[in-house]
């Protein structure tokens, strides 16, 4: 039971550690970096100590090689001499440095080569890390641009359907306005036509009969002419009636 309650939580953790790491790619591609940067130097490391051995090996035969001039210097030098044993004690370890030199040279040799390989396969092996990143780089920008770029476009998905029913409802309304202000027009004509414009005319002739007389009268105390086309002719007066004798 408390295994499988372990293997649960593992799962659950694996799932928020796998949320986490697709929501920020970046600091898992810092991470990944971060890592290749440990694993050059480590590598690096494990590289100058096989050049150290490589350095070692060469030393060694350099002195062995010098060693060998000497012992063969030396062993002409007694035979030449007569001296024939001593001769013989130089010539016989003078075979024993060959063939240390020998194996010497051999081994420098193949340690060299597998320098050479190890710093080749060191820089095949960073040259594709760096094109990995640099592909994962400009995936994930790629990635970011395309989902800002869906994102967008669903927001404009959703802005022209939204657009299109308050599109709708403004028609509605638009319906409703006009329907009201046609009715108000129709129910103003109606009130119109129901008023009595007669009372208004016979006023509006008895306003200008008045005025009319009043300036008539104005004009025959101030002696003016009146034009008799147009006003009306000034009111006549009546002189005294004589009495008949």
């Amino acid at each position: 039971m408390l295994r499988r309650a372990l293997n649960l939580l593992r799962g659950f953790l694996g799932l928020f550690v796998s949320g986490l790491e697709r929501s920020n790619p970046e600091a898992l591609l810092e991470l990944e970096k971060e890592n290749l940067r440990e694993q050059i130097a480590k590598y690096n490391d494990g590289l100058a100590s096989h050049a150290g051995l490589c350095e070692r090996l060469m030393s060694q035969v350099r002195n062995l090689e010098a060693e060998e001039r000497s012992l063969r210097a030396k062993a002409t030098a007694n035979l030449n001499a007569g001296n024939r044993e001593a001769a013989g004690q130089y010539a016989l370890r003078l075979q024993s440095v060959q063939a240390q030199l020998q194996e010497n040279r051999t081994q420098l040799e193949q340690a060299e080569t597998t320098y050479r390989n190890l710093v080749k396969a060191r820089e095949v092996a960073v040259t594709a890390a760096r094109a990995k990143i640099e592909n994962l780089k400009s995936a994930i920008t790629d990635m970011r641009m395309k989902k800002a770029m869906a994102e967008l476009t669903e927001i404009a998905s959703g802005l022209v359907s939204n657009i299109g029913g308050a599109g709708d409802t403004l028609d509605r309304l638009s319906e409703m306005v006009n329907e009201e202000r046609d009715k108000a027009a129709g129910r103003a004509r109606v009130a119109r036509d129901q008023l009595d414009f007669s009372g208004v005319e016979v006023k509006e002739a008895e306003q200008k009969a008045l005025a009319d007389q009043a300036l008539a009268e104005f004009a025959a105390r101030e002696g003016i002419a009146l034009d008799a086309g147009s006003s009306p002719p000034a009111a006549k007066t009546m002189g005294p009636v004589s009495e008949a004798g």
